[in-house]
C-alpha cells in the first residue's frame, strides 16, 4: 500500500523543476548528438528509456506512489519529445501509458480499472501524454528551424565579412605587383639599378603578403573540417623560433628580444604547427603595436609543457575584447588596415589541435602577452643527460 514520505512535495517542486532547467541548458548538445540516429535506434532508445523509468519507479513505488509515477512518465515522455522524431514519440506516450496501468494503477497486473477516479485519471494521463509528445514535438521541430536560419544567417555574415576583407586585403598588394611590373616593363631602360631594387622589393613584400592571406585561408580551411592532425616529431624550439624570425619583415623602429634557451630539451611536437602560431602571433605584434615598440620571446619546459611566452610594451587590447581576440575574421575597432582577422584565431586552432592551450592577458604595465602551453615528451637523451 502507497505510504507517502513526509517529503514527497520536493520531488514535485524541487527534483523536477530542477532536472528539466538542467535538461534544457544540456538540449542543443543532446539535440545535436541525437540528430545522428536512424528511426529504429530512436525506437529502440524510446522504449528504453520508458521501460528504464518504469523499473526505477516500480522498485520505489511504495514510496512514492502511482500518482507520482504518472508525473515521471509524463517527464520522460517530454525528454524523449525534445530528442526524438514524432513516431518514436508516440509510441513512447502509448507504452508509458499502458505500463503506469497494468503495474502501478489497482488492481495491478491487469488492465482493468475499478475506481472510475482512476479511470478518469488514466484517460487524462493518456490525452495528456499524447498531447504533450506532439507540442513538445512541434516546438522543438520550430527551435531547429529558427537554429537553422541563425546559422544560415551568421554564415551569410561570415562570408561577407570575408569577402569584404579579402576585396581590400588581395586588392593592395595585387595592385602594388600589377603597377611595379608595369614600371618595369615601360621604363626598364630609363631605370636607375637602385629603383629596379626597389620595385622588385615592392613585389616580393605584395607577394609574401598574398601568399600570407592564402596560407590562413587554406589553414582555416583544415581546421573547420576537422581532417588537421599534428605531426610529431623531435625539434629544437629554439631553431623554430630563428625560423619564424628570419621570415619575419621587422621593421627598424620596432624590435624583437629572444634569447634561446640552451636548457630546453629536444622535444617531439609538430614544428610546422608551432612555426605557424609563432609566425601568427608575433606578426600580430609587429603589425600593431606602435613605432618602437619591444616584443620579447620566452620559451621554457617544465612539467611535461613547452610554455612559449610572446610580450609585446604596446596599448594592449581594450577589455571589452579580449574574449573576441581569437574569433574567425575579428579585427580590432578602428585598427590600421591589413589582415583578414585570422592570424589568431588559426594560432588558437593549431595549439588545440597539439592538446595545449592559449591564453591572452594585458600587462599592467602595458602592452599584451600571450601565453601557450603545449604538452610535449622530451628526448630520452635530455633525460640521461639531466640524470
Amino acid at each position: 500500500m502507497y505510504k507517502p514520505l513526509p517529503g514527497s512535495i520536493i520531488l514535485y517542486k524541487i527534483l523536477i523543476p530542477d532536472s528539466l532547467l538542467l535538461f534544457y541548458k544540456l538540449h542543443p548538445l543532446l539535440l545535436n548528438n541525437t540528430r545522428q540516429y536512424t528511426i529504429p535506434i530512436q525506437y529502440l532508445l524510446s522504449i528504453a528509456l520508458v521501460l528504464l523509468v518504469s523499473g526505477i519507479c516500480f522498485v520505489t513505488d511504495n514510496y512514492i506512489g502511482y500518482k507520482t509515477v504518472a508525473l515521471l512518465l509524463l517527464v520522460t515522455v517530454s525528454f524523449i519529445a525534445m530528442l526524438f522524431e514524432i513516431a518514436p514519440v508516440l509510441v513512447a506516450s502509448v507504452l508509458s501509458a499502458l505500463i503506469w496501468n497494468f503495474f502501478f494503477i489497482p488492481p495491478l497486473y491487469t488492465f482493468h480499472i475499478n475506481n472510475t477516479e482512476d479511470v478518469l485519471m488514466f484517460s487524462l494521463y493518456f490525452l495528456i501524454a499524447l498531447v504533450n509528445a506532439m507540442l513538445t514535438f512541434e516546438i522543438r521541430r520550430a527551435e531547429l528551424k529558427a537554429r537553422d536560419k541563425e546559422e544560415k544567417e551568421k554564415t551569410i555574415k561570415l562570408y561577407n565579412t570575408l569577402l569584404n576583407s579579402l576585396s581590400h586585403e588581395l586588392r593592395t598588394p595585387v595592385s602594388t605587383i600589377i603597377g611595379a611590373v608595369d614600371t618595369l616593363k615601360e621604363n626598364n631602360r630609363n631605370l636607375s639599378e637602385s629603383n629596379k631594387e626597389d620595385l622588385l622589393n615592392e613585389i616580393q613584400t605584395a607577394g609574401m603578403r598574398l601568399n600570407r592571406q592564402v596560407e590562413n585561408l587554406l589553414n582555416m580551411s583544415r581546421l573547420q573540417s576537422g581532417m588537421l592532425k599534428p605531426k610529431l616529431d623531435w625539434c629544437d624550439i629554439n631553431e623554430v623560433v630563428y625560423s619564424v624570425l628570419e621570415k619575419l619583415s621587422i621593421t627598424k623602429n620596432k624590435s624583437i628580444l629572444f634569447t634561446g634557451n640552451d636548457r630546453l630539451p629536444i622535444l617531439k611536437l609538430d614544428a610546422g604547427l608551432l612555426e605557424q602560431i609563432l609566425f601568427n602571433i608575433i606578426h600580430n605584434a609587429i603589425q600593431y603595436t606602435p613605432e618602437h615598440s619591444t616584443v620579447s620571446i620566452d620559451v621554457s619546459y617544465d612539467s611535461n609543457l613547452c610554455k612559449i611566452i610572446i610580450a609585446d610594451n604596446g596599448h594592449g587590447f581594450p577589455i571589452k575584447e579580449l574574449d573576441y581576440v581569437f574569433d574567425k575574421f575579428y579585427r580590432l575597432p578602428n585598427t590600421r588596415t591589413g589582415g583578414i582577422g585570422l592570424g589568431l584565431s588559426i594560432a588558437k586552432g593549431f595549439v588545440e589541435a597539439m592538446n595545449g592551450k592559449i591564453t591572452l592577458q594585458n600587462r599592467s604595465e602595458g602592452g599584451a602577452v600571450f601565453t601557450i602551453e603545449i604538452p610535449a615528451e622530451p628526448s630520452f637523451i635530455n633525460n640521461l643527460k639531466n640524470e
